[in-house]
């Protein structure tokens, strides 16, 4: 039997995490001083397609490291979709099986490609949403101690130290320390949480800007309405410099205008990020916007926005 220092020390998978590319918007940002620049971190180029293979992967890697799934032990955790699809894809190259409870409103596709890799799956009510999914998965967790890794991504560190180990050093090496502001969406808030830490350290003078939907019921998959969820227990409240409040319309439409004038083909989540970077951008004569833009638009091709002007 391979044990975890084998695992983590092959070359596979989980090694392809991360050192996804800045993308310059060049269409959508016409309208702006030649003096400020906006960039998308296309994390799409992760290998299960999104940002989430940043936490799962350092979720799995300290629970390996600290023997917490051991001896067939399955990973537990709730998820709306991205973050279950990188521990199914991270969790199937490790051998580590994955249970997930999801809400009943999880995207067709994105059901279709976890039970694609294998995962054990619990629908919850789809009028709970990702906190009646959470719930769920912690009392799964209680009723099982032993059959459990519980992961719990809102409230475990590893979320955020991903990102402050990873995301915000190659926003920072790749825009050699120039960029002015930072922009990612609230869900979990570990992006934000841990890029924006490691951004505010290395340079101090650049703005934290979180943006989050203006409605609890919205359809921006993957973001919260902070003002009517459960806190994130790992989200940091002194850390954004300003959020902002994006609609579901702006970011429908903006996903139609990256698509047609840039060809880039990201979620709703990206499109509210670029909505939410041009807002920043329009207020500069000079600066470097770098927003998170979480995946690409291939999961949601059979949603109708596509379909409008």
């Amino acid at each position: 039997m391979i044990g975890a220092s084998q695992l983590l020390e092959r070359r596979g998978l989980i090694d392809q995490v991360g050192n996804t590319p800045l993308i310059r918007l060049e269409h959508v940002t016409s309208h702006l001083s030649d003096a400020v620049q906006v960039f998308g971190k296309a994390e799409w180029h992760n290998p299960s397609g999104s940002v989430k293979d940043r936490a799962a992967a350092e979720i799995l890697r300290q629970a390996l490291e600290a023997g917490a799934i051991r001896d067939g032990r399955t990973l537990l955790d709730s998820s709306s979709g991205n973050m279950g699809i990188a521990y199914a894809t991270l969790g199937a190259a490790l051998r580590i099986p994955i249970r997930l409870v999801v809400p009943g409103t999880i995207n067709p596709v994105s059901k279709q490609l976890l039970q694609a890799l294998g995962v054990e799956l619990e629908i919850s009510d789809p009028l709970e949403g990702s906190d009646g999914a959470r719930q769920v998965a912690a009392e799964l967790a209680a009723q099982h101690p032993d059959r459990y890794f519980y992961a719990d991504q809102y409230s475990n560190p590893a979320n955020w130290q991903a990102h402050y180990r990873t995301t915000g050093p190659e926003i920072v090496r790749d825009t050699q320390a120039r960029l002015t502001h930072f922009v990612a969406g609230l869900g979990t808030t570990g992006t934000f949480t841990g890029a924006g830490r490691w951004i505010k350290e290395q340079v101090p003078g650049a703005s934290i800007v979180a943006f989050q939907p203006n409605s609890p019921l919205n359809g921006l998959e993957g973001l919260k309405h902070l003002p009517t969820s459960r806190i994130p227990e790992i989200f940091d409240p002194t850390l954004p410099d300003e959020i902002l409040e994006i609609t579901t319309e702006q970011a429908h439409a903006m996903a139609r205008r990256l698509a047609r004038e840039e060809g880039l083909l990201v979620g709703a989540s990206a499109a509210a990020a670029a909505v939410a970077a041009l807002i920043v951008a329009e207020r500069l004569e000079s600066g470097t916007v770098v927003a998170v833009f979480p995946d690409s638009g291939l999961k949601y091709l059979d949603e109708s926005f596509w379909r409008g002007p």
